[in-house]
This record gives structure tokens, sequence and C-alpha cells, in this order.
């Protein structure tokens, strides 16, 4: 099996996961958190919707610089609607998709950079880069069901049921 082929299949089960989460975020609590040093809830939110094309940044470009030195920020804008949000899953989803289709498994070899204010924070084959965004989109799609939990909002199934959801 190519790499390809891999991340594409573990894209189509994780896009559906991600969906089933994110079509619980409750709409009118997008400053909320538990806490005062947690990202609020519309952050976490946009974080598990969007990251799918971050596999897309790393297929098309050679690096992503957190921090440019002339200033220039990449801000995310909050969400405004639930549909709004499960949009955005499913163009990241896509262009995820559509980048994985048009790469090879040398390209997939070659490395890629994460930077900070011009300094490489990690550099990495882009194949580990892409393999380590799954790992790191269930980390923000568990922190989101905790934001669901705590706000009374009935947990989805996600690898298994939940208290909420005994069936899949």
């Amino acid at each position: 099996m190519k790499l390809t082929d891999l991340f594409i299949a573990q894209l189509d089960r994780e896009t559906p996961i991600s969906r089933r989460v994110l079509q619980r975020v409750p709409e009118g609590k997008p400053e909320w958190k538990p806490h005062e040093k947690s990202a609020p809830l519309w952050y976490v939110a946009f974080l598990v919707a969007s990251m799918p094309s971050w596999t897309a940044m790393v297929v098309l470009q050679d690096s992503l610089d957190l921090n440019p030195q002339d200033g220039s920020s990449r801000r995310p804008q909050p969400w405004k609607t639930l549909q709004e949000l499960l949009r955005m899953l499913e163009e990241s989803s896509a262009r995820a998709r559509e980048a994985l289709a048009g790469t090879t498994e040398e390209h997939l070899m070659t490395n890629w950079r994460l930077v900070a204010a011009g300094h490489t924070v990690n550099e990495s084959p882009r194949y580990v880069v892409i393999g380590d965004s799954f790992s790191h989109i269930a980390h923000h799609r568990a922190q989101l069901t905790t934001y669901l939990r705590l706000n009374d909002v009935p947990v989805p199934s996600v690898y298994g049921p939940t208290a909420d959801e005994r069936a899949f």
C-alpha cells in the first residue's frame, strides 16, 4: 500500500468522526472555556474543522512560520454558524484528499519545516508530519468532547460508545 492511500483511508475514517463531534458544538457560546488558560470553544472547534487542511499545507508548502519576522499573522476568525464550521471541515478534508492524490511517495519522503520567527522548531519528513497531524486532530477532538460534556451536550461516539451513545 502506498503512503498516499494509507493517509487517504485514514482521512476517510477520521472525517466522519470529526463531523459527529462538530455537529454537537453549541452555537451561542463561542467564548466559553473551562479555565482561563484554556482556548475558547470556537477556537477548539475551528482546529478540529480546519486541521485536515494541514495535510495539504505539508504537501504543497516547504514550511510554515508560525510567527513570521515581518509580523504578519494568520489569526483565524471565529466561525458564526454551525453550518459554517461543518463546511470548513468538508473543504479542509477535500483539500487534504486532493493534495494527497496529487503527490508522490518520493515527495512525502522530503523534509518539511515548522518555523517560529525564522527559527526551525521541527524538521521532519512530510509523511511523519502528516501522520502526526492525525494524532493532533484526535487530541483537539478529545478536547472538544470534554468541552461538550462540561456544557451538558451529549457526547457522540468517537472510537467507541460513550455514556450518551451506547451504540454506533
